[in-house]
């Protein structure tokens, strides 16, 4: 299929890309920042003003947020905006690679990055991974079409993201190092069997089949070297490169930080192999499972099918998917599980566009399996919630009907779950044997796609932070304040009423190092110390659980929740359950005690007036 056969081909990106925006932009701002990002918001806002801050190793977020700061305002959506802008765009990168996986995959795959919850919470977070993506992605597909200035601006920008991009690079590395491992074994067999009279199995091939009989997936075999265009020129990539690491990373040489940062990336991605993370590989594995089981499904399906087609696509789609998985399983960071969903996704796209290709005499046939394997399912989607409400089967246990006596069973809605998945798989090959193969798998596909397309859209809006309060979500590496707002509209309100305006009061931090706090009070003129001077007494004081703070002046004090941390120590597999339906872990809490001094109430004043 060439690309002139889709209709409205450039349009529907942009349908893509306004859905995209859809799931990045609403709310945006609701959720207050975490520690990881206010840590680079805070940055920003300081090259905003003016100052000239040690930046982390990020800088093409920062510096290109700070621009936004200055021009419009320092709020959490502004903070979020760049990577939610920068991530929708991901969905044009499929464009530039429409003639290497057919166009309508490409398109299908434009469509699965929109709605991918992965993707979307990376793109709702302060940070640069999205940005790496994204630009890497965006300098690759250029490369492809000999555009050599532009695949050098987004390669500079790529390198200007952060750690992350050196993930990438090594992951597609690994994998083209790989490739020509394989792909030099048959050349070297096919030699020794040419030395020795034989001919190689692609000669004989050819002689007994024709050309049109290899598998649609599988290119025309070419010499090793065959290139139908020349590559683009490296010197203007190079110099576009360069320029933009120059340019991009000193904010055209208002804040020359940036080339630094720029240049500690690489040490900080080398250093979180070795680093203490909370997530282990198992985690990271049910993180992979737990938001991405749409993906999953049909990635196997395209494998089975390309394993036994021998494509070359889906070979190489495959070892990219394993390298960039197992890699960012060890590295325990889930966030650099980006770089096996993109090669996931696009293995669901091709084989979503086989499952595109219904012929008019059998849409009956499927729709009735789609119907009945949508039922089955829906009923192990509210067995599952049932399970999740009580894992362990400490509420009330279950009675259940076996041999004509009633037994009570604690793990009677796990029996009943393994036979509704035991009659999905009947059902299944009763419409293989009776009907066909090829009903039973359209049947099969539709169902769980449309069945798994519809949990896709809700873990993706579950991964904004929107849909749950206490929801607990894996791609973050920490979690957001709690109760943010609560202590902001108290401090507020305590400076309103003592001096007239909401972010007159000074405010003092002793004893906390969260980033996530000093962004909240970014309004107000914030002290952060070690230890309170016993000489003296500041307005408003923020300190960790504490009885009293040993001052002269009288204060009164209000704990507020602030930071949540699962105990993962206490996580088993029942937990996983409640996780993925609830998305909620046992969590332990830390608290702040806001500190008020007595004299700044209303009432403190109106009884020391009184005679």
């Amino acid at each position: 299929m060439n690309s002139s056969s889709l209709k409205n081909e450039g349009w529907l990106y942009w349908v893509a890309f306004l859905i995209a925006l859809g799931f990045r932009l609403i709310q945006l701002g609701a959720s207050p920042l975490t520690d990881s990002e206010a840590t680079l918001a805070l940055q920003a806002l300081q090259i905003a003003q003016g100052e000239s801050p040690l930046l982390a190793a990020q800088p093409g977020y920062i510096l290109l947020t700070s621009i936004f700061f200055a021009v419009i305002n320092s709020t959490n959506f502004m903070a979020r905006f760049v990577p939610a802008l920068v991530g929708s765009a991901l969905v044009f990168a499929p464009y530039f690679f429409r003639e290497k996986i057919k166009p309508l995959s490409a398109l299908v795959l434009a469509f699965l990055f929109a709605i991918d919850p992965g993707l979307v919470a990376l793109s709702r977070q302060a940070g640069g991974t999205i940005l790496a993506v994204t630009f890497l992605l965006f300098a690759w597909g250029m490369w492809r079409n000999r555009r050599a200035v532009s695949a050098g601006i987004f390669a500079g920008l790529a390198l200007l993201s952060g750690p992350s991009v050196w993930m990438g690079l090594l992951v597609l590395g690994l994998t083209r190092l790989f490739l020509q491992g394989m792909e030099s074994t048959p050349a070297a067999s096919d030699r020794s069997k040419i030395a020795e009279g034989t001919p190689p199995p692609d000669s004989q091939s050819a002689n007994s089949q024709p050309p049109d009989s290899q598998p649609p997936d599988s290119p025309t075999p070419q010499p090793p070297n065959y290139q139908t265009t020349e590559p683009p020129s490296y010197k203007p990539a190079l110099l576009a490169l360069i320029a933009t690491l120059l340019f991009g990373g000193t904010l055209f040489f208002l804040s020359p930080n940036g080339l630094g940062a720029w240049l500690s990336a690489l040490p900080v991605s080398l250093q979180g192999w070795i680093s203490s993370a909370p997530m282990t590989p198992g985690r990271i594995a049910a993180a992979f499972v737990g938001y991405e089981p749409l993906g999953i499904f049909l990635a196997i399906l395209s494998l089975v099918r390309g394993y036994r087609t021998k494509s070359r696509r889906i070979v190489r789609l495959s070892l990219w998917l394993g390298v960039a998985l197992l890699l960012a399983i060890f590295y325990r960071q889930s966030s650099e599980l980006i770089w096996a969903i993109i090669p996931l996704l696009t293995l669901a796209a091709l084989e979503l566009r086989r499952a595109l290709n219904i012929f008019a005499d059998e849409r009956v046939e499927v729709s009735v399996v789609v119907l009945a394997l949508m039922i089955l399912l829906i009923y192990i989607s509210f067995d599952l919630s049932k399970i999740a409400v009580d894992p362990r089967g400490q509420l009330a246990p279950t009675q259940l009907p076996l041999f004509g006596r009633t037994i009570q069973m604690a793990a009677a809605p796990y029996v009943i779950l393994l036979g509704a998945f035991l009659i999905l798989i009947l059902c299944i090959s009763f419409v293989a044997f009776g009907w066909s193969a090829r009903t039973a798998w359209l049947g099969t596909t539709w169902a769980f796609v449309i069945f798994l397309g519809a949990y896709a859209l809700g873990a993706a809006w579950g991964a904004s932070g929107l849909r749950s309060r206490n929801g607990f979500e894996l791609w973050k590496p920490d979690q957001p304040p709690a109760e943010a707002q609560l202590l902001l509209s108290t401090v507020d309100e305590i400076s309103d009423l003592s001096l007239g305006h909401a972010q007159a009061q000074p405010v003092t931090v002793m004893g906390i190092d969260s980033p996530a706090l000093e962004w909240l009070l970014r309004y107000h003129e914030v002290q952060v110390v070690s230890e309170l001077s016993p000489q003296v007494a500041p307005p408003i004081v923020i300190t960790p659980l504490m009885n009293d703070l040993s001052l002269p002046a009288a204060y009164r004090g209000q704990d507020f929740v602030w930071r949540q941390s699962p105990q993962w120590q206490g996580v088993q597999a029942p937990d996983w359950i409640r996780w993925l339906v609830f998305r909620q872990l046992p969590r332990e809490n830390e608290a702040v005690v806001l500190w008020v001094r007595d004299d700044l109430f209303p009432d403190a004043r109106d009884t020391s007036q009184q005679p």
